[in-house]
């Protein structure tokens, strides 16, 4: 008999999520980490010795909600530099407690019970559910699954009246590919004269390879007039155990994002807010960090070389994909297991990134790594 108490779960199928699993195999098996999407290496000294500075000067308390006025504004200068796009500070740009909590806060503002919101597998986790929380449908269009590119005529042919967002990841995880001149053009010839909004997670705007351009949304100003941007001081500044990001939107959209935002949080950690404003100070901070990110994929590639693995490009994020179908015919997931157990390396199966488990014979790895971790884990995987 069920309990009075047995909750009715709003998310059933829902259990604990793959990195948590991998994260606990890993530990058991002492194995090299190259599966989580954090860097396992220190943050500069100096924006450490800020927030310490901080809080020794008083800055404990709860900031204002909508972030302190030095960041939010170091925020909008910043992106009107990059993008071309000026964001009133005040109005139309939010300091919130993670990129996590930014999605969570504009899709529970902004989609209502019987919308749909279209997104792209594989995919970051948290968007459908986030979706389904809010009484609406989720809509995955499965990217090629040969270099993850999206189908715009496939997205065309499902948008109904019901469409109130579109969830775009540029760069993107776990492809680690990024939007070009063709993806823009598309996205707004299809959302043109519609009332669809589009949500641009951006995490990664700053890891972005070979000279390539960022298509940030703010960059165009006919998408931007519609688009929330959400990006990430963590993936930065390699603090994502600080848990703050920034939320980018015009006013009209904006104000709702922060009724949500304050009865979440409120506000994002105070000391924090004040050492990443004098870190945006330093435009050298985050401009150097393609550079420096695109080392590491090259040097965890060159060291994978001679293994048996089919390496991917990786244009932009943390990470590279592998394929590995030439020389065994596991389930990714079964793969990825015994790799931690036998070989003694931490990888993501691609199938945790779409709702049926779609099973392409891919894994994700992780270079936010110091080099020792990375080519030891390569090492391992050479021996497959």
């Amino acid at each position: 008999m069920r309990s009075a108490l047995e909750p009715r779960s709003k998310l059933p199928d829902v259990g604990t999520t793959i990195f948590t699993v991998i994260g606990q195999l890993a530990a058991q098996y002492d194995a090299v980490n190259l599966s989580q999407g954090a860097p396992n290496f220190a943050p500069d000294s100096a924006l450490i010795e800020a927030a310490a500075v901080a809080m020794r000067s008083g800055h404990n308390q709860y900031a204002p909600m909508a972030g302190i006025d030095r960041l939010r504004e170091a925020v909008a200068e910043k992106v009107e530099r990059l993008y071309g796009a000026r964001y009133d500070a005040a109005r139309e740009v939010t300091v919130v407690a993670s990129a996590s909590e930014g999605l969570y806060a504009t899709i529970s503002a902004l989609v209502h019970p019987g919308d749909e919101v279209i997104y792209f597998e594989p995919s970051f986790d948290s968007y459908a559910p986030i979706v389904r929380l809010q009484g609406a449908t989720p809509v995955a269009i499965k990217l090629s699954p040969h270099d993850f590119s999206i189908d715009w005529d496939a997205v065309g042919a499902v948008i109904t009246p019901r469409t109130r967002m579109i969830i775009v990841n540029t760069p993107h995880n776990p492809s680690a590919t990024i939007f070009d001149e063709h993806d823009i053009v598309r996205l707004r010839a299809l959302i043109e004269d519609t009332p669809i909004v589009v949500l641009s997670d951006e995490v990664y705007e700053h890891v972005v390879f070979d000279g390539a351009l960022h298509h940030s949304m703010a960059r165009h100003p006919a998408l931007a007039e519609r688009s929330v941007v959400v990006s990430s001081f963590g993936k930065t500044h390699h603090v994502t155990g600080w848990r703050v990001g920034y939320c980018l939107a015009p006013a009209r959209l904006m104000a709702e994002i922060r009724k949500v935002h304050q009865f979440m949080m409120f506000s994002a950690d105070t000391p924090m807010q004040y050492a990443l404003a004098d870190a945006l100070a330093e435009p050298g901070n985050y401009l150097g960090l393609a550079a420096f990110y695109a080392r590491k994929r090259d040097l965890l590639a060159q060291a994978l070389a001679p293994s048996r693995f089919e390496l991917l490009p990786s244009r932009g994020s943390f990470f590279m994909l592998a394929r590995f179908r030439s020389f065994s015919d596991e389930r990714d997931s079964d793969f990825v297991q015994r790799l931690i157990r036998d070989v003694g390396v931490a990888t993501i199966p691609l199938s945790a990134f779409y709702t049926d488990g779609t099973d392409t014979g891919v894994i994700r790895l992780s270079f936010s790594k110091d080099d020792t971790t990375l080519l030891d884990g390569a090492r391992r995987l050479c021996a497959v």
